[in-house]
């Protein structure tokens, strides 16, 4: 992966007399075709002999025991066929081959919900899993958690499209159950994990969602409100009426008894 180290090792051809005896490795790059050489490592030499690239890769390149090749702090521009040349004496010489890959650190995987509705007893909903960035050499795959078996064989794994869609049909009776989408190259390993129960919504002992409530809600609501109103009305009516003239206190005096105003009058 980008930024870790690899390491080549040369291993002495076993058809080789134990009288060959090994002069020098000449390790360099396939490119184009032609072998380019890198460095070349003597027996009880101490440091190795540059020929080409010393500027790019002598901080980065260590060599041990003379048949291991260390190459720290990989970049992408560091993939390519790599090559060590074995000389033996009496003019033997072998080559071995090292392909090298180098992968960018994986991005986390984006899961997103469309096509959402809840039927009784069921959860219909389309997830999509999507790879910002590089998509070379990269596979994708489903694992669930808490899903009935037949659901658990449709997961799949392949190479990665922009996006990788999946249409389920899941039961409300599994609140628990979630979907990872994982991806993964020959390095490295990225996840990302989506709670159905907090798409499906949760339910009641029927098996009814929140969802299938709602109209029930709006319904009393609206009564409520309606009642509210006409007792403001009817309220407001019944103050208007005893704030009118010639009622209230004022409109006793025109109910009393004539003879009684005689009385008062004499």
């Amino acid at each position: 992966m980008q930024g870790a180290s690899v390491s080549f090792h040369v291993i002495r051809n076993p058809d080789l007399p134990p009288v060959d005896e090994l002069e020098k490795i000449s390790w360099g790059i396939v490119f184009r075709s032609n072998y380019i050489v890198m460095l070349q490592v003597f027996p009880g030499a101490d440091v190795p002999e540059w020929v080409n690239w010393q500027d790019k890769f002598q901080k980065r390149v260590h060599v041990f025991n003379i048949t291991t090749l260390k190459i720290d702090n990989l970049t992408l521009e560091d993939t390519g066929l790599y090559r060590a040349r074995d000389s033996y004496t009496r003019g033997r010489q072998y080559d071995q081959d090292f392909h090298l890959t180098v992968y960018e650190p994986l991005p986390l995987p984006q899961i997103r919900t469309t096509n959402l509705s809840i039927t009784p007893g069921w959860c219909n909903v389309t997830v999509q899993c999507d790879a910002p960035g590089t998509r070379e050499d990269l596979t994708m795959s489903w694992e669930s958690r808490g899903l009935p078996r037949e659901l658990e064989q449709r997961e799949a794994t392949g190479p990665a499209p922009n996006p990788w869609t999946l249409a389920l049909s899941l039961p409300l009776s599994q609140p628990n159950a979630s979907l990872t989408c994982v991806l993964r190259n020959q390095v490295d390993q990225t996840t990302a994990t989506l709670d159905l129960g907090d798409i499906c919504g949760h339910t009641d002992p029927q098996g009814q969602s929140d969802a299938d409530h709602l109209p029930g809600i709006l319904v009393t609501v609206v009564v409520l409100l309606l009642i509210l109103g006409a007792g403001l009305f009817l309220w407001r009516r019944g103050v208007k009426k005893s704030l009118e003239p010639g009622r209230g206190a004022g409109s006793q005096e025109e109910h009393r008894d004539p003879m009684m105003a005689s009385t008062l009058q004499s």
